[in-house]
């Protein structure tokens, strides 16, 4: 796989289904990332909405279930 795909059915897994959640939840890392919060993935130093990509992707984050 290219390690710039970021297939959307493993990102959706993160999401509960949602392509909302994800672009929800990639922005808030997104800038959480830029704020100073270290990556949580080996692959640190791109952009950072490729490293919040990469992390929902590998299951590193993930939306929170509303109760």
């Amino acid at each position: 796989m290219n390690e710039q795909n970021f297939p959307l059915e493993k990102l959706l897994e993160a999401s509960a289904g949602s392509i909302y959640k994800v672009t929800v939840l990639a922005a808030k890392r997104a800038i959480s990332l830029t704020t100073g919060e270290k990556p949580l993935v080996e692959k640190a130093g791109e952009k950072v909405l490729d490293n919040a990509l990469r992390e929902i992707r590998d299951g590193k984050i993930k939306a929170r279930e509303r109760k």
